[in-house]
């Protein structure tokens, strides 16, 4: 799982290094097992500045080559020779010197050397478009129209940002932790710094009603469904900074609509699904079980036979989606969609977990719904995904609907601090205990004489014992602060009798 640092600057206030963050997440059990640089453009135009052409002359043996000389900050003028046939002089250039590695759209990556071309000693590279990774030109050189002295870095020209990625090594039992969010939790208490505030005051109070009929026929397998619709949008490219966003965590940009619910994902850990409006037939919604032995085929084109225990979510006619995995080939989103049906939901994990191992379907999804997401976040998920859409793509939001006929509650759990010593091997002190639990979200709903009963929020799926509460005190704590007992004991296996069959 990647994480970004800038992203988890929505959520949380970051002075530290990514290497102290990645060396607090690692103590604390989400173990980072490495951090990655992300620039927006590759290499981040590092060793590329803006240079002033000051001469230009044609090579003296070679028709289609120039001899300028260029500007590059500081006092320095260096000869490059250039192919380029729109160079001139008095021209604002991009100037690759000595020493910077370029990363073309195609073909490898190049070192910049100094070099004789021609006889004639070029000392740097003014550069296409192409040849720097910035767009697919390869017409002539980039000519810069700016005010900004030469040697100003082309990153700053740019404004290419550099962000660094955390790659995390999510444990099974930490769903909660497979978001921008769930990190930040924990960030959360390790640094004592509050949560920013990311709830949906804005989202509109007055909307009209939908059109769409939304009804569940399972309420055990989805428990929750929320959905919206937005019409009168466009499908376009999302905005930079959006698809930076997903490229910096390894997902790639389609389009603003589907890009805005990859990026509540991964920011919320909340899937939702955006299905054409205009493909919903009868304008139904419904949530139910597939018929035993029906077809269906999914987005990727691939036609499967559906079972009696896959929860589909339907319109009036057909199946549209599996139910937290996969969406359809003929009910997504294209370029001409202009209104959609935004779903969030809480599915049952088991479910899930058996139509992505049936179907061998393996999405962002269903990594999330077989391991037990947040039943308190489709709502608020939904409404800022919503208004992020609305922002982007424009549109008017419609209707809103919140099935949930049977509110998911607290986990309650017991153990005492004694217990929770005895288990660590330690005495922590009660006031840390108090104070982690509170930070974890986990509230203390009665402290009789050291006897602890606690309410665990349900997207902590893992914590419903007492063995588990005591582990969420040890990982805050730390694991390197439990010194080694006064003695040390290994136990071992009395070596078996050797067998040998030609001994009776």
């Amino acid at each position: 799982m990647k994480i970004s640092y800038q992203w988890l600057k929505h959520h949380i206030a970051l002075e530290e290094t990514p290497e102290h963050i990645a060396d607090l997440l690692t103590r604390a059990g989400l173990e980072v097992e490495k951090v990655e640089t992300f620039d927006t453009i590759k290499g981040g135009l590092q060793g590329i500045v803006i240079g002033h052409v000051l001469t230009c002359d044609k090579h003296p043996d070679a028709d289609k080559l120039s001899i300028t000389s260029v500007a590059i900050g500081n006092g320095a003028i260096v000869p490059i020779v250039c192919g380029a046939p729109n160079v001139a002089a008095g021209q604002k250039v991009l100037v690759a010197t000595v020493g910077a590695t370029l990363y073309p759209l195609s073909g490898e990556a190049f070192k910049i050397s100094k070099a004789k071309i021609r006889g004639v000693v070029s000392e740097g590279m003014i550069c296409a478009e192409d040849e720097i990774g910035l767009g697919k030109s390869h017409d002539g050189i980039m000519v810069l129209d700016t005010e900004l002295p030469e040697g100003t870095p082309a990153a700053a020209f740019f404004n290419i940002a550099t962000d660094a990625v955390f790659e995390i090594g999510l444990t099974p039992n930490r769903a909660d932790a497979a978001s921008h969010l769930g990190v930040a939790r924990d960030l959360k208490v390790l640094l004592n710094k509050p949560i920013k505030n990311w709830d949906v005051a804005l989202f509109p109070e007055k909307i009209s009603t939908m059109d769409v009929q939304v009804s569940v026929e399972n309420t055990t397998v989805c428990p929750r469904y929320c959905g919206l619709t937005i019409d009168g949008l466009t499908v376009a490219p999302s905005p930079k900074w959006l698809q930076n966003a997903l490229k910096s965590i390894g997902v790639a940009p389609i389009n603003n609509v589907v890009d805005a619910t990859n990026y509540i994902l991964h920011d919320l850990g909340q899937p939702l699904h955006a299905f054409d409006l205009a493909k919903i037939e009868g304008q139904k919604i419904v949530v139910k079980n597939a018929a035993e032995g029906i077809t269906f085929t999914t987005l990727d084109g691939v036609e499967r036979k559906l079972s009696a225990s896959d929860l589909m979510i339907c319109d009036a006619v057909k199946p549209m989606c599996i139910a937290g995995v996969f969406g359809g080939k003929d009910s997504g989103v294209s370029n001409e969609t202009t209104a959609i049906f935004l779903e969030s939901a809480y599915f049952s994990p088991d479910a899930v977990r058996k139509s992505s191992l049936t179907h061998g379907l393996k999405t962002d999804a269903s990594f999330r719904f077989e391991r037990g997401t947040d039943p308190n976040m489709p709502l608020i998920a939904l409404k800022k995904a919503a208004m992020l859409i609305q922002e982007i793509a424009g549109g008017n939001i419609k209707g809103l609907v919140d099935l949930y006929p049977q509110t998911i509650g607290n986990f309650e759990v017991a153990t005492s601090y004694q217990r929770i010593n005895k288990l660590i091997g330690k005495d922590i002190e009660k006031e840390f205990v108090q104070k982690t639990l509170t930070a974890l979200d986990i509230a203390i709903l009665s402290d009789n004489e050291g006897e602890l009963l606690l309410s665990v929020p349900p997207y902590r799926v893992d914590v419903q014992r007492e063995a588990d509460i005591t582990e969420e005190i040890l990982r805050i704590y730390g694991y390197d602060n439990i010194e080694l007992g006064d003695s040390i004991y290994a136990g071992y296996v009395a070596p078996f009798a050797e067998n040998n069959s030609d001994k009776i």
